[in-house]
């Protein structure tokens, strides 16, 4: 593996060091018809890390994604969320404390109205009244979506969509969030208003993606994947910047794009 840099522990105020937020350790998969997706994939991100998740199709990403709050399980090797495995007596706290953003919103959205869908989790928690009322409120303006709190999903632009999918997320209020492909299919205003939004938020964040310029933006750090394996690890526009590196992995940045020209959104 092409190991750039090692990312900064971090620690809690007594001097102990914290558990990572994520911590996969020799994972491994295969689908029910035989097909190997992990090889034993290495992966540990500190509390309040961007990482970008990147890759060709069929690398094993999103594989790697829906182990994180059980949605897949099986094989070998072990994941820890905040220093809790991933495990069946577990996957109710796991869920708490993973969001996943799933790339088709029709995976997420599916109750008549916008309040009703960004609530229904956060009432699968066993919250009620006002005061599940005031986290759809809370989470519907993180994204900038109050105003359509009252209609359908349905009646919504595909960019809204995505950003009502993450409130759903958000009032459920997780320690990290995981998302898969945030910015694919969004037409140019919607990726930048996602864009700003998810800029915004203070979470621990992984983001699967095969939009490069969108992980500079958002993602200090980037992960490659390729194979079912980490091949590179390191500060996101090192990696951008190593061509050789994209070619190999069947990678390459959006024509005329500059990196030197390019400004965070993140921190």
């Amino acid at each position: 593996m092409d190991q750039l840099t090692e990312p900064t522990q971090t620690t809690v105020d007594a001097g102990t060091p914290a558990p990572p937020a994520l911590l996969v350790e020799q994972l491994t998969y295969a689908y029910p018809d035989g097909r190997q997706a992990l090889f034993g994939v290495d992966l540990r991100i500190e509390p309040g890390e961007r990482v970008a998740l990147l890759g060709p199709n069929g690398a094993g990403k999103t594989t790697l994604a829906l182990h994180l709050n059980g949605v897949l399980s099986g094989g070998g090797g072990t994941v820890h969320v905040s220093g809790l495995p991933v495990c069946r007596p577990n996957l109710r706290e796991i869920r708490r404390r993973v969001g996943l953003l799933f790339q088709d919103p029709d995976d997420q959205l599916f109750m008549p109205t916008v309040s009703e869908d960004v609530g229904f989790g956060p009432a699968n928690f066993g919250l009620r009244g006002e005061a599940l009322r005031q986290r759809v409120r809370q989470a519907l303006a993180a994204v900038g979506m109050t105003e359509h709190v009252d209609r359908s999903p349905l009646h919504l632009s595909g960019g809204q969509r995505r950003r009502v999918g993450l409130a759903c997320v958000l009032a459920c209020e997780p320690d990290i969030l995981v998302l898969d492909e945030p910015s694919a299919n969004l037409e140019p205003v919607a990726r930048r208003e996602l864009a700003e939004v998810l800029g915004e938020l203070g979470h621990t964040m992984l983001m699967v993606t095969h939009d490069l310029p969108y992980a500079l933006q958002l993602c200090p750090r980037a992960v490659l994947v390729d194979g079912g394996i980490v091949v590179a690890d390191g500060p996101t526009r090192d990696i951008l910047a190593d061509s050789a590196l994209l070619a190999r992995h069947r990678l390459e940045l959006p024509w005329g794009f500059s990196l030197s020209a390019a400004e965070p959104t993140h921190g």
